[in-house]
Protein backbone atom coordinates (compact mmCIF):
# COMPACT_ATOMS: atom_id res chain seq x y z
CA UNK A 1 0.00 0.00 0.00
CA UNK A 2 2.32 2.02 -0.68
CA UNK A 3 1.29 4.75 -3.58
CA UNK A 4 3.62 7.97 -4.38
CA UNK A 5 1.05 9.26 -6.93
CA UNK A 6 -2.56 9.31 -7.64
CA UNK A 7 -3.12 5.32 -8.17
CA UNK A 8 -6.51 4.51 -9.43
CA UNK A 9 -5.30 0.71 -9.94
CA UNK A 10 -4.67 0.26 -6.03
CA UNK A 11 -8.13 1.67 -5.76
CA UNK A 12 -8.78 -1.62 -7.89
CA UNK A 13 -6.91 -3.61 -5.38
CA UNK A 14 -8.54 -2.38 -2.49
CA UNK A 15 -12.41 -3.06 -3.90
CA UNK A 16 -11.16 -6.30 -4.65
CA UNK A 17 -11.01 -7.39 -1.28
CA UNK A 18 -14.15 -6.02 -0.45
CA UNK A 19 -16.25 -7.60 -3.91
CA UNK A 20 -14.72 -11.11 -3.36
CA UNK A 21 -17.74 -13.59 -2.28
CA UNK A 22 -15.93 -16.38 -0.28
CA UNK A 23 -14.22 -14.85 2.44
CA UNK A 24 -12.13 -16.44 5.15
CA UNK A 25 -10.87 -20.09 5.31
CA UNK A 26 -13.25 -22.33 3.71
CA UNK A 27 -14.48 -24.97 5.04
CA UNK A 28 -16.66 -28.29 4.36
CA UNK A 29 -16.77 -30.82 1.68
CA UNK A 30 -13.80 -28.54 -0.78
CA UNK A 31 -10.69 -30.63 -0.60
CA UNK A 32 -7.48 -29.13 0.42
CA UNK A 33 -4.46 -29.85 -1.70
CA UNK A 34 -1.16 -31.32 0.44
CA UNK A 35 2.28 -30.15 -0.61
CA UNK A 36 4.58 -33.20 -0.13
CA UNK A 37 7.32 -32.13 2.44
CA UNK A 38 10.55 -30.81 1.30
CA UNK A 39 9.16 -31.28 -2.50
CA UNK A 40 8.71 -28.80 -4.85
CA UNK A 41 5.16 -27.93 -5.82
CA UNK A 42 3.39 -25.30 -7.98
CA UNK A 43 -0.40 -23.94 -8.01
CA UNK A 44 -2.60 -21.22 -9.71
CA UNK A 45 -5.94 -19.97 -8.30
CA UNK A 46 -7.71 -17.49 -6.83
CA UNK A 47 -7.02 -15.98 -3.46
CA UNK A 48 -10.37 -16.23 -1.21
CA UNK A 49 -8.47 -15.58 2.10
CA UNK A 50 -5.88 -13.93 4.30
CA UNK A 51 -4.78 -14.65 7.75
CA UNK A 52 -0.96 -13.24 8.09
CA UNK A 53 1.34 -14.87 6.36
CA UNK A 54 -1.45 -17.66 5.12
CA UNK A 55 -3.15 -17.26 1.18
CA UNK A 56 -5.78 -19.62 0.68
CA UNK A 57 -6.42 -20.21 -3.01
CA UNK A 58 -8.80 -21.84 -4.75
CA UNK A 59 -7.56 -23.95 -7.76
CA UNK A 60 -10.00 -23.65 -11.25
CA UNK A 61 -10.79 -27.60 -10.14
CA UNK A 62 -12.08 -26.03 -6.88
CA UNK A 63 -9.69 -27.37 -4.18
CA UNK A 64 -7.92 -25.27 -1.40
CA UNK A 65 -4.25 -24.85 -1.12
CA UNK A 66 -2.29 -23.03 1.40
CA UNK A 67 0.14 -20.89 0.59
CA UNK A 68 2.97 -19.62 2.95
CA UNK A 69 4.57 -16.32 2.18
CA UNK A 70 8.01 -15.14 3.82
CA UNK A 71 10.71 -12.63 3.17
CA UNK A 72 12.14 -14.50 0.42
CA UNK A 73 8.83 -15.03 -1.14
CA UNK A 74 9.28 -12.86 -5.03
CA UNK A 75 6.56 -11.40 -6.57
CA UNK A 76 6.63 -10.86 -10.07
CA UNK A 77 3.74 -9.17 -12.53
CA UNK A 78 2.77 -10.68 -16.12
CA UNK A 79 2.42 -7.36 -16.87
CA UNK A 80 3.62 -3.54 -16.42
CA UNK A 81 1.90 -1.90 -13.36
CA UNK A 82 3.37 1.47 -13.73
CA UNK A 83 1.36 3.33 -11.01
CA UNK A 84 2.75 0.90 -8.38
CA UNK A 85 6.34 0.62 -6.94
CA UNK A 86 7.21 -2.81 -7.43
CA UNK A 87 8.70 -2.90 -3.50
CA UNK A 88 4.73 -3.07 -2.56
CA UNK A 89 3.91 -5.68 -4.67
CA UNK A 90 3.49 -8.14 -2.03
CA UNK A 91 0.78 -5.89 -0.79
CA UNK A 92 -1.30 -6.96 -3.62
CA UNK A 93 -2.00 -10.49 -1.97
CA UNK A 94 -5.39 -9.94 -1.05
CA UNK A 95 -8.85 -11.89 -1.85
CA UNK A 96 -10.26 -12.21 -5.40
CA UNK A 97 -6.45 -11.85 -6.80
CA UNK A 98 -5.39 -14.56 -9.48
CA UNK A 99 -2.04 -15.74 -8.79
CA UNK A 100 0.57 -18.56 -10.02
CA UNK A 101 2.83 -19.81 -7.07
CA UNK A 102 5.52 -22.36 -6.95
CA UNK A 103 7.88 -23.24 -4.32
CA UNK A 104 8.60 -26.18 -1.72
CA UNK A 105 5.94 -27.82 0.65
CA UNK A 106 6.81 -28.25 4.33
CA UNK A 107 5.46 -29.64 7.23
CA UNK A 108 1.93 -29.05 7.02
CA UNK A 109 1.01 -29.52 3.99
CA UNK A 110 1.28 -25.59 2.79
CA UNK A 111 3.45 -24.32 -0.02
CA UNK A 112 6.47 -21.78 1.47
CA UNK A 113 6.13 -19.85 -1.53
CA UNK A 114 9.48 -19.19 -3.54
CA UNK A 115 7.58 -17.11 -6.25
CA UNK A 116 4.41 -15.61 -7.36
CA UNK A 117 3.22 -14.31 -10.19
CA UNK A 118 0.37 -12.21 -11.51
CA UNK A 119 -1.22 -10.54 -13.83
CA UNK A 120 -2.85 -6.73 -12.60
CA UNK A 121 -4.99 -6.39 -16.32
CA UNK A 122 -6.60 -9.89 -15.46
CA UNK A 123 -7.16 -8.32 -12.00
CA UNK A 124 -9.01 -5.55 -12.81
CA UNK A 125 -11.09 -7.06 -15.93
CA UNK A 126 -12.32 -9.59 -12.99
CA UNK A 127 -12.96 -6.77 -10.71
CA UNK A 128 -15.20 -4.70 -13.17
CA UNK A 129 -17.11 -7.68 -13.69
CA UNK A 130 -18.34 -8.65 -9.76
CA UNK A 131 -18.54 -4.50 -9.13
CA UNK A 132 -20.68 -4.50 -12.33
CA UNK A 133 -23.17 -7.84 -11.30
CA UNK A 134 -23.18 -6.01 -7.78
CA UNK A 135 -24.27 -2.67 -8.59
CA UNK A 136 -26.96 -4.05 -10.54
CA UNK A 137 -28.17 -5.76 -7.85
CA UNK A 138 -28.19 -2.67 -5.47
CA UNK A 139 -30.08 -1.04 -8.57
CA UNK A 140 -32.57 -3.38 -8.57
CA UNK A 141 -33.18 -3.42 -5.00
CA UNK A 142 -33.41 0.24 -4.82
CA UNK A 143 -35.92 0.23 -7.78
CA UNK A 144 -38.19 -1.79 -6.44
CA UNK A 145 -38.42 -0.11 -2.96
CA UNK A 146 -39.51 3.12 -4.53
CA UNK A 147 -41.92 1.44 -6.62
CA UNK A 148 -43.35 -0.61 -3.45
CA UNK A 149 -43.55 2.73 -1.96
CA UNK A 150 -45.51 3.93 -4.95
CA UNK A 151 -47.96 0.88 -4.01
CA UNK A 152 -48.54 1.75 -0.82
CA UNK A 153 -49.25 4.86 -1.28
CA UNK A 154 -52.33 3.94 -3.76
CA UNK A 155 -53.55 1.68 -0.99
CA UNK A 156 -53.69 4.33 1.32
CA UNK A 157 -56.21 6.42 -0.50
CA UNK A 158 -57.45 6.67 -3.98
CA UNK A 159 -57.05 10.57 -4.27
CA UNK A 160 -52.63 9.45 -4.20
CA UNK A 161 -53.29 6.60 -7.39
CA UNK A 162 -52.18 9.21 -9.65
CA UNK A 163 -49.03 10.10 -7.28
CA UNK A 164 -48.72 6.29 -6.52
CA UNK A 165 -48.54 5.75 -10.43
CA UNK A 166 -45.89 8.19 -11.11
CA UNK A 167 -43.81 7.18 -8.22
CA UNK A 168 -44.20 3.55 -9.91
CA UNK A 169 -42.73 5.36 -13.24
CA UNK A 170 -40.03 7.06 -11.77
CA UNK A 171 -38.93 4.04 -9.83
CA UNK A 172 -38.62 1.98 -13.47
CA UNK A 173 -36.86 5.18 -14.51
CA UNK A 174 -34.53 4.93 -11.56
CA UNK A 175 -34.20 1.34 -12.27
CA UNK A 176 -32.64 2.32 -15.92
CA UNK A 177 -30.69 5.14 -15.06
CA UNK A 178 -28.90 2.98 -12.17
CA UNK A 179 -28.33 0.41 -14.38
CA UNK A 180 -26.84 2.81 -16.70
CA UNK A 181 -24.70 3.95 -13.49
CA UNK A 182 -23.94 0.32 -12.83
CA UNK A 183 -22.29 -0.21 -16.00
CA UNK A 184 -20.66 3.24 -16.30
CA UNK A 185 -19.04 2.69 -12.67
CA UNK A 186 -17.61 -1.06 -13.51
CA UNK A 187 -15.99 0.51 -16.62
CA UNK A 188 -14.49 3.09 -13.68
CA UNK A 189 -13.87 0.26 -11.23
CA UNK A 190 -10.73 2.34 -10.30
CA UNK A 191 -12.73 4.75 -8.86
CA UNK A 192 -14.29 2.68 -6.12
CA UNK A 193 -13.41 3.99 -2.89
CA UNK A 194 -13.73 0.68 -0.43
CA UNK A 195 -11.39 -0.44 2.57
CA UNK A 196 -10.05 -4.05 3.40
CA UNK A 197 -11.76 -3.40 6.75
CA UNK A 198 -15.32 -2.76 5.04
CA UNK A 199 -15.11 -7.34 4.40
CA UNK A 200 -17.02 -9.01 6.86
CA UNK A 201 -14.79 -11.67 6.88
CA UNK A 202 -11.85 -9.32 8.82
CA UNK A 203 -12.57 -8.19 12.55
CA UNK A 204 -10.37 -4.81 13.39
CA UNK A 205 -8.86 -5.46 16.88
CA UNK A 206 -6.62 -2.16 17.33
CA UNK A 207 -6.45 1.09 14.87
CA UNK A 208 -5.16 4.79 15.26
CA UNK A 209 -6.04 7.99 13.36
CA UNK A 210 -2.74 10.02 12.31
CA UNK A 211 -3.13 13.68 10.91
CA UNK A 212 -1.86 16.02 8.56
CA UNK A 213 -0.78 19.62 8.15
CA UNK A 214 -2.90 21.02 4.98
CA UNK A 215 -0.90 19.98 2.03
CA UNK A 216 1.75 18.06 3.80
CA UNK A 217 2.62 14.05 4.18
CA UNK A 218 4.47 14.73 7.28
CA UNK A 219 4.10 12.70 10.11
CA UNK A 220 4.41 13.85 13.04
CA UNK A 221 6.01 12.94 16.55
CA UNK A 222 3.38 12.25 18.81
CA UNK A 223 1.95 9.85 15.37
CA UNK A 224 5.15 8.04 14.86
CA UNK A 225 4.79 6.98 18.99
CA UNK A 226 1.25 6.11 18.01
CA UNK A 227 2.66 3.86 15.21
CA UNK A 228 5.61 2.36 17.17
CA UNK A 229 2.64 1.38 20.06
CA UNK A 230 0.82 -0.10 17.04
CA UNK A 231 3.08 -2.20 15.56
CA UNK A 232 4.51 -3.51 19.03
CA UNK A 233 0.62 -4.39 19.86
CA UNK A 234 0.26 -6.10 16.32
CA UNK A 235 3.04 -8.19 16.50
CA UNK A 236 1.88 -10.32 19.53
CA UNK A 237 -1.49 -10.96 17.70
CA UNK A 238 -1.17 -14.27 15.75
CA UNK A 239 -2.27 -13.76 11.97
CA UNK A 240 -2.63 -10.09 12.10
CA UNK A 241 -2.81 -7.73 9.36
CA UNK A 242 -2.42 -3.93 8.96
CA UNK A 243 -4.64 -1.60 6.66
CA UNK A 244 -3.41 1.45 6.02
CA UNK A 245 -5.86 4.44 4.40
CA UNK A 246 -4.92 8.18 3.35
CA UNK A 247 -7.09 10.93 3.17
CA UNK A 248 -7.30 14.25 2.24
CA UNK A 249 -10.30 17.81 2.60
CA UNK A 250 -11.84 18.50 -0.15
CA UNK A 251 -10.37 21.58 -0.68
CA UNK A 252 -8.18 20.81 -3.61
CA UNK A 253 -9.10 19.15 -7.03
CA UNK A 254 -10.06 15.35 -7.18
CA UNK A 255 -6.63 14.64 -8.79
CA UNK A 256 -4.52 16.84 -6.00
CA UNK A 257 -6.72 14.78 -2.89
CA UNK A 258 -5.95 11.21 -4.34
CA UNK A 259 -2.26 12.14 -4.57
CA UNK A 260 -1.54 13.99 -1.39
CA UNK A 261 -4.11 11.26 -0.08
CA UNK A 262 -1.61 8.38 -1.30
CA UNK A 263 1.34 10.50 -0.06
CA UNK A 264 0.22 10.20 3.56
CA UNK A 265 -0.68 6.48 2.93
CA UNK A 266 2.81 5.87 1.38
CA UNK A 267 4.52 8.06 4.51
CA UNK A 268 2.83 5.51 7.00
CA UNK A 269 3.94 2.51 4.94
CA UNK A 270 7.37 3.32 4.81
CA UNK A 271 7.37 3.93 8.56
CA UNK A 272 6.18 0.99 9.60
CA UNK A 273 8.19 -1.43 7.36
CA UNK A 274 11.92 1.08 7.79
CA UNK A 275 11.42 2.24 11.08
CA UNK A 276 8.37 -0.09 13.44
CA UNK A 277 9.70 -3.29 11.25
CA UNK A 278 6.63 -4.38 10.36
CA UNK A 279 7.22 -6.56 7.31
CA UNK A 280 5.55 -5.88 4.10
CA UNK A 281 3.41 -9.24 3.48
CA UNK A 282 1.49 -8.20 6.56
CA UNK A 283 0.69 -4.75 5.08
CA UNK A 284 -2.75 -4.89 2.94
CA UNK A 285 -3.20 -2.70 -0.54
CA UNK A 286 -1.71 0.45 1.21
CA UNK A 287 -3.63 3.24 -1.32
CA UNK A 288 -4.94 6.52 -0.34
CA UNK A 289 -9.16 7.89 -1.13
CA UNK A 290 -8.64 11.12 -2.19
CA UNK A 291 -11.56 12.79 -0.22
CA UNK A 292 -13.99 10.18 0.33
CA UNK A 293 -15.10 8.76 3.54
CA UNK A 294 -15.18 12.09 5.14
CA UNK A 295 -15.66 12.39 8.97
CA UNK A 296 -16.44 15.57 9.37
CA UNK A 297 -17.70 18.51 7.29
CA UNK A 298 -15.23 20.16 5.30
CA UNK A 299 -17.19 23.66 5.31
CA UNK A 300 -15.09 24.48 8.51
CA UNK A 301 -11.24 24.21 9.39
CA UNK A 302 -11.28 21.78 12.16
CA UNK A 303 -13.52 19.17 10.09
CA UNK A 304 -11.31 19.71 7.24
CA UNK A 305 -8.20 19.31 9.64
CA UNK A 306 -9.81 16.44 11.16
CA UNK A 307 -10.51 14.68 7.13
CA UNK A 308 -6.28 15.49 6.59
CA UNK A 309 -5.76 11.90 8.08
CA UNK A 310 -4.41 8.27 7.52
CA UNK A 311 -6.83 5.43 9.26
CA UNK A 312 -4.00 2.40 10.31
CA UNK A 313 -6.19 -0.94 11.85
CA UNK A 314 -5.02 -3.82 12.51
CA UNK A 315 -6.92 -6.60 11.70
CA UNK A 316 -7.22 -10.78 11.86
CA UNK A 317 -9.07 -13.37 10.04
CA UNK A 318 -12.77 -13.67 11.89
CA UNK A 319 -12.28 -17.53 12.10
CA UNK A 320 -8.73 -17.15 12.99
CA UNK A 321 -10.03 -14.76 16.58
CA UNK A 322 -13.23 -17.07 16.94
CA UNK A 323 -10.92 -20.37 16.62
CA UNK A 324 -8.62 -18.60 19.16
CA UNK A 325 -11.28 -17.27 21.89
Amino acid sequence: MKPRAGNPKLKILSYAVCAVLLGGFIRGAVAQQKFEADKKGKVSGVIQSRSGDLVTIQEKKGDLAVINLSDDTKIERKKDFRLRRKDTDITAMVPGLTIDAEGVGNAKGQLDAKKIVFDPDTFAVEVAEERQIQLNQAAAARAQSTANQGVASAGQAQSSADQAQQSAHQAGQMAGAAGAAAITDAQAVEMVNQRVSDLGDYKTVEEAGLFFDTGKAAISDSDKQALDKLARDAAAIPGYMIEIAGYASGTGTKSENERLSDERAAAVTDYLRNTANVPMRRILVPAGYGASHPVASNDASLGRDINQRVDVKVLVNKGLAEGAS
